[in-house]
């Protein structure tokens, strides 16, 4: 071939076949795991709900006809959304916190958060228990400083604060993950343009972190709503929520098909309500990008 011809050159991905393949390839293993570990509970716990004792729908009649049922979901959503609002008002200084020191004492921090993963949640919810009843630390505290003590085990204040305790973890990382790449120099320069602190941060801050915010409030709410053990030991009757009546169901009275109704009606209640508040995370979470 002489030097004057010209030459063609082809992309190196032409004549590979298959090769647009290959990232779905990498994450096939990981989508059989998911489908297994998953999809396949989920499919066969459906499944049970329309067919025992026999082919219908009265599992779910049974659970909407009983005033008890609807009164334990509304519980359960109210639960979950005090949790999760306890968690943002006790995670955001603590995120804050994280940035704003050195790398030790930010080491500190981080571990302090980690550290709960580490202890069993049943140990965690006995701890409570301990702190919480009629003759623990708390009250024995108050009646030492002259107040009265405060019924706290059994309640749904109790419940509240066993399940955030646990859930916080879950509330800090995403906020920590936001709020370390927010520019502090926004809220200087809105300082010396006059802005007072209060109004740099609720101004320029505080909408910056918002998608922090958002991400760990789906994940608490969301983990809240299948609690069991710390329900189970700090509530009483008047906090029982869905997974417990779900547990007696299966395990006490044997009815796979009313605890699987059950276990429908607060997946399809969750994927509504995510699908609702969606839209308004998405416009808040384009706003804080645009400032």
């Amino acid at each position: 071939m002489s030097a004057l011809e010209p030459t063609t050159t082809q992309p190196a991905a032409e004549g590979r076949p298959g090769r647009g393949w290959r990232p779905f390839a990498l994450t096939l293993p990981a989508l059989v795991l998911l489908a297994a570990v998953i999809g396949y509970p989920l499919l066969t716990i459906m499944l049970r709900s329309l067919s025992e004792p026999e082919w219908g729908v009265q599992n779910y009649a049974w659970f909407f006809g009983a005033p008890v049922n609807l009164a334990v979901l509304q519980r359960t959503f109210i639960i979950s959304a005090w949790v999760t609002l306890v968690c943002v008002i006790c995670a955001y200084p603590y995120a804050y916190l994280m940035t704003a020191v050195g790398p030790r004492v930010r080491l500190v921090l981080v571990l302090c958060v980690l550290i709960p993963f580490w202890v069993s949640g049943v140990v965690r919810t006995l701890s409570w228990v301990i702190l919480l009843q009629d003759s623990g630390v708390i009250n024995s505290l108050l009646r030492s400083a002259g107040f009265s003590g405060i019924r706290l085990i059994r309640t749904q204040t109790g419940v509240v604060i066993g399940m955030a305790q646990v859930l916080l973890p879950f509330m800090i990382l995403p906020l920590y993950s936001v709020m370390k790449g927010i520019d502090l120099r926004l809220v200087q320069a809105a300082r010396s343009l006059g802005a007072r602190p209060s109004r740099a941060f609720f101004t320029v801050y505080l909408p910056l972190s918002l998608p922090g915010v958002y991400a760990g409030a789906i994940i608490v709410f969301i983990l809240a709503l299948g609690f069991y053990i710390t329900p189970a030991l700090l509530g009483g009757p008047r906090s029982t929520m869905l997974s417990t009546l779900v547990q007696t169901q299966v395990l006490s009275l044997l009815q796979w098909g009313r605890g699987g109704a059950m276990g429908v009606v607060l997946l399809v209640a969750t994927f509504l309500l995510l699908a609702l508040a969606a839209p308004v995370m998405r416009s808040r979470h384009r706003e804080a990008g645009r400032r």
